[in-house]
């Protein structure tokens, strides 16, 4: 064996008997996805009755014992810093926050420190590790000024249950998003191909060559005459697929200085107004609402997140300056 590391031993039952190592070890190693164990298997840390394991689809035999040296997960090169972060929930598997408007999300070229990633390296003292580097699992990302909820593994086996969720649409998702304009429909779906644009390479676009499908369902929350509160759900999951299909029905999201939110505000004539909206630094998006099946335990989780304090604060702001008597048209996600 390679090393000192921690072992694992099993014993297979009756009831066991002719199924393959790797369905073995998975059916008992809950923290390791299959993929990880077979490698485990290839790389010699696993024997049987003290010889070492040939392969994967080996069949065991009743009375077997199955021993499994679990390596330490490689340390990844980043600093943990203490970082405030609002989780919702967590336990061994997994954990769901909000994340803040201006948080990045993954270290990055420019981005090596002050990140969500070195952020829960500080807060998770029990990372299990993903493919064996001991770091949290982003299964799926927000851009760095969009608020709100995340769900992040910390097994190897969650961040695979997970990821495949999210490959198959099943993860529900509910964004909140303040647009310019008032739209003549209560409900809509947006269904526009998006890639990368033609000329500006760091924006993505409905007109690229090259896009992929992409569907997005709306419907309204609360109207304020120059500005509505949507809720948004999306059926693909694009690179700022919300964004660019608002805008490309004439409605972008207050705030996004990419996708033409700043040309849009030029055209309002109530200076009060006109100078409050602005003054929104970041794109009025918020992911709001998160529902998935556990990975492990397999139970359903759903999670909510109110709007943080500068969407609502604007938002209160439209109400009263723009129709005192507005009425949520739609409450409930």
């Amino acid at each position: 064996m390679k090393g000192v590391a921690p072992l694992r031993e099993y014993r297979v039952t009756a009831t066991e008997s002719g199924l393959r190592l790797d369905l073995f070890l998975a059916s008992h190693e809950s923290g390791f996805s299959r993929a990880r164990l077979q490698r485990l298997i290839e790389s010699g840390r696993v024997t049987i009755s003290g010889k070492a394991a040939i392969r994967a689809s080996q069949k065991l035999r009743t009375g077997d014992i199955v021993m499994l040296e679990e390596p330490p997960a490689t340390p990844l090169e980043l600093i943990p810093q203490d970082i405030p972060l609002s989780i919702l929930y967590e336990d061994h598997d997994l954990l769901v926050l909000d994340k803040p408007a201006g948080l990045v999300v993954h270290p990055a070229a420019g981005h090596v420190s002050g990140t969500l990633v070195n952020a829960l390296l500080f807060h998770c003292r029990d990372l299990a590790g993903i493919g064996g580097v001991m770091r949290p699992g982003i299964v799926h990302r927000l851009d760095k000024d969009t608020s709100g909820l995340l769900v992040v593994a910390k097994t190897d086996a969650a961040h695979q249950g997970l990821a495949l969720q999210f490959k198959k649409h099943q993860v529900g998702k509910t964004y909140q998003a303040l647009v310019y304009g008032d739209p003549r429909e209560k409900t809509g779906q947006i269904d526009l191909p998006v890639g990368r644009h033609p000329v500006e390479r760091k924006k993505m676009s409905t007109k690229s060559r090259r896009g992929k499908e992409a569907a997005t369902r709306w419907r309204i929350a609360e109207r304020f005459g120059v500005a509505t509160l949507l809720n948004v759900d999306i059926v693909t999951g694009r690179t700022h697929q919300i964004r660019v299909h608002l805008a490309a029905i004439g409605h972008p999201v207050v705030g996004d200085a990419v996708y033409g939110s700043s040309k849009r505000a030029t055209t309002l004539t109530d200076p009060a107004v006109k100078g409050r909206l602005k003054e929104m630094s970041r794109q009025a998006l918020h992911a709001a609402r998160l529902s998935f099946t556990h990975p492990v335990t397999h139970k359903i989780l759903e999670f909510h997140a109110p709007l943080p304090a500068d969407m609502e604060d604007l938002c209160a702001f439209l109400r009263k300056h723009c129709c005192p008597d507005s009425q949520l048209v739609l409450q409930a996600f």
